[in-house]
């Protein structure tokens, strides 16, 4: 596994720890990178409308449509240190 791959990991591990849950839009995000950093670009058609939240997580994760999978990890990385910050 390389560094990076596990401070993913370990980020991973430490967002289900934050004392404060993340707002919605938050969550989307740490969703989408999440997916984009560990499966790459959004596949499949869009969920319907009476799936909201389907819908609302496959447009989050195709806003990061051609963002490389080291970028996205290293963004969700960023991410949990600044929830982490914020959460002291």
């Amino acid at each position: 596994m390389s560094d990076l791959a596990a401070r993913f990991k370990t980020a991973q591990d430490e967002v289900v720890n934050l004392n404060d849950a993340p707002d919605v839009q938050t969550k989307l995000r740490l969703y989408a990178l999440y997916k984009q950093g560990s499966e790459g670009d959004v596949s499949g058609n869009r969920p319907s409308a009476i799936q909201f939240v389907a819908q609302a997580k496959y447009d989050a994760w195709a806003k990061l449509i051609g963002t490389s999978n080291d970028s996205a990890m290293q963004m969700y990385i960023a991410l949990v240190d600044e929830l982490k910050a914020k959460d002291e």
